[in-house]
């Protein structure tokens, strides 16, 4: 039996499929019929070809082609199967992956600086007490959308760690659960090792709060962003700043990226 080599590469919008090489008998029948099947190849496909073949390779690839149009391309599957390796990094570091805004580097370096210019202040350093203090929420005036209080839950987490008992934060967030717990025990639903009916709960001394605020350039070179940080405690009773200190990051680059 004489036989015949045969490559073949259709396209269609989109996507292309290349037939391996196949040997193709000079005496094949059409073994399956598949109706319409040149006003398919002709609607939907383009046949290319180096030289002309006889009828029964036609056929041959023709039945082919209904193969590529019944099942579609293979996938030649995943290029790197074992996937790219995640890199760890420390927080403080500057990642491959950066743009011009805030990033964990900025936050570490800025809360770092900010709890211990905390610690240095007279009404906290000379406090005749354990002075209290309340977070307020911090302003993000910046073009980017970031999560604004973590400076914020940062700095609290410094202090409370390496500040030995010298400040304390109150959970006033956590407001609603406390009250319903006290009045739990009011009730007398639950055991209480205090008198319920006392208040207990403590009031602040400080408020601690933040602003960040930014400026942007961006030209066909690039783009540069400016971004103050700025923080402050303030006496509730007085209304008095006793502190106030600040950070600014600069950062050009080409590209600009996304922040959530």
């Amino acid at each position: 039996m004489a036989f015949l080599d045969a490559k073949r590469y259709f396209f269609k919008p989109g996507r292309a499929c290349e037939l391996s090489t196949f040997a193709v008998p000079k005496t094949w029948p059409l073994l399956i019929p598949i109706p319409n099947m040149k006003q398919k190849l002709t609607e939907n496909w383009s046949l290319h070809s180096s030289a002309s073949f006889p009828s029964a390779a036609r056929t041959a690839i023709i039945f082919a082609a209904s193969l590529v149009l019944i099942t579609g391309c293979a996938s030649r599957g995943v290029r790197n199967p074992k996937g790219v390796p995640v890199t760890q990094m420390k927080a403080d570091e500057r990642g491959f992956v950066a743009g011009t805004g805030v990033e964990s580097q900025d936050l570490v370096a800025v809360t770092d600086k900010m709890a211990r210019s905390i610690l240095g202040v007279p009404e906290i350093a000379n406090a005749q007490g354990v002075p209290r203090i309340v977070l307020e929420p911090v302003q993000n005036e910046t073009r980017f959308p970031i999560n604004k209080d973590i400076f914020l839950t940062r700095i609290r987490t410094e202090l409370n760690t390496k500040a030995r008992g010298k400040v304390r934060f109150l959970a006033r967030e956590n407001m609603a659960a406390l009250e319903r717990e006290r009045a739990l025990k009011q009730s007398g639903q639950v055991t209480s090792n205090s008198d319920p009916n006392v208040v207990e709960f403590k009031g602040a001394d400080f408020f601690l709060t933040g602003k960040l605020q930014g400026m942007t350039t961006k030209t066909s070179k690039g783009t540069s962003d400016y971004v103050l940080y700025s923080f402050q405690l303030i006496d509730p009773r007085t209304s008095d700043i006793v502190w106030e200190d600040a950070a600014e990051i600069k950062k050009q680059g080409l590209e600009d990226a996304s922040y959530r």
